[in-house]
């Protein structure tokens, strides 16, 4: 996610990135009870109602809702539920749920929800990519995007498909559960993550 002084590069910035707005849609409510804006499209934030549903039927998941640290004041958020069921635990592939997420500031943005079609977690780390379903950024619609989340208790950790682009609208051929290292950091008090361990049978 780039951002620059410069309004009108700024705005094609914060749009790009946007669509990578975790909470995707994020008008999603957050874990603290408030809400990002989300231009009223109405697209909530991936519910986490209750974080141990069906852990004994999961052989992965990642779940939660958290806001990102931005020094200039950006509104970002991202929210998950992706899981793969333990009868499919030799086959990431075969994961489900939604993730959603929006990036604003100062009014400009945009949200997005993807289709889970991936998940791989190892220890405290997941890794999940879906394809996009519903947005309001031009062209994005279709693409898959990736996203990393580092569970580290109340200092979660967040990384995206688009780091190196600044865009997803440029990873046009992303590979399935592909993304980047988690260079973000959440913002304390907005929300948490959770990663189950995944435990192939290698």
């Amino acid at each position: 996610m780039r951002y620059v002084r410069s309004n009108r590069v700024r705005a094609v910035a914060v749009t790009a990135a946007v669509l990578a707005t975790a909470t995707a849609g994020t008008a999603a409510a957050t874990a603290d009870g408030g809400s990002d804006g989300d231009g009223g499209n109405g697209a909530h934030a991936a519910a986490d109602r209750n974080p141990d549903r069906d852990r004994d039927r999961d052989a992965a998941a990642l779940t939660g809702t958290a806001k990102l640290t931005r020094s200039l004041g950006d509104d970002i958020t991202f929210s998950f539920d992706a899981r793969l069921a333990a009868e499919h635990n030799d086959n990431p592939r075969k994961a489900t749920g939604t993730f959603r997420f929006s990036h604003y500031l100062d009014g400009e943005g945009a949200w997005a929800e993807a289709e889970v079609d991936c998940l791989v977690t190892g220890g405290k780390v997941a890794v999940v990519s879906g394809t996009i379903t519903d947005t309001d950024l031009p062209g994005a619609k279709g693409l898959r995007i990736g996203v990393t989340v580092h569970d580290k208790g109340h200092r979660d950790r967040l990384g995206y498909s688009w780091a190196g682009t600044g865009s997803p609208l440029e990873d046009k051929d992303l590979a399935p559960c592909v993304s980047s290292a988690p260079f973000e950091k959440v913002k304390p008090g907005t929300g948490d993550y959770r990663v189950l361990p995944w435990h192939p049978e290698l």
